[in-house]
């Protein structure tokens, strides 16, 4: 459904108005899931959301940011915290939730503009590796912490089983296979999560 323009929102200072903020990012979802993200524009944000050019940028510095923030709106509303009490329960259940993300919402579309334009651009880069990747991982070291308390997984191994997980969810993003594959999404869990427990 397509947002109706509304009356300018006034800010406040340096302090976010919620309203506004809220406005913000429903315009962008909308104009990412209409246009795409080489049709995303500030310009027709600001128009649908009733804001001030340089309220968004105040906001969100550059193009990358605002679509980050779209991503991140979606993945907390998508994605709950989990404890199955296993590193493979908890590792399928976030890998299921992230890609139900992507596949069912303009985040996914994000995503992928963001990393092509990383590939060209410093700035996108910048927000792809500083910005994005530590919130994006952190259920999942979170559920590796546990899992190393537990005795599952070696603390030292937390960084490579991190970079592992992701790499799985990556290829399938930037191939198009967000799909429900329940069966890979368990095996590859089950696979990290085998064999690295701390040694009696």
């Amino acid at each position: 459904m397509r947002l109706e323009r509304r009356e300018g929102r006034r800010s406040i200072g340096a302090r976010r108005n919620p309203a506004a903020e809220a406005a913000i990012l429903a315009a962008a979802r909308e104009v990412l899931a209409e246009c795409g993200y080489r049709g995303f524009s500030v310009d027709e944000v600001a128009r649908r959301a009733g804001a001030g050019k340089p309220t968004i940028y105040r906001w969100w510095p550059t193009r990358s940011d605002l679509l980050l923030a779209v991503h991140s709106a979606e993945r907390a509303a998508r994605i709950e915290a989990t404890d199955t009490g296993s590193l493979a329960g908890d590792l399928s259940t976030i890998g299921r939730g992230m890609l139900a993300a992507w596949r069912s919402s303009p985040a996914g579309e994000a995503v992928r503009g963001l990393v092509a334009e990383a590939q060209a651009g410093e700035a996108a880069l910048v927000v792809l590796w500083e910005r994005f990747m530590p919130p994006w991982t952190e259920p999942v070291r979170a559920v590796l912490g546990r899992a190393a308390m537990r005795g599952e997984v070696e603390p030292a191994d937390i960084e490579v089983v991190t970079e592992l997980f992701a790499g799985f969810l990556w290829r399938r993003l930037l191939t198009g296979q967000t799909d429900d594959d329940r069966a890979a999404i368990e095996r590859m869990a089950r696979l990290l999560s085998s064999g690295r427990g701390r040694k009696p």
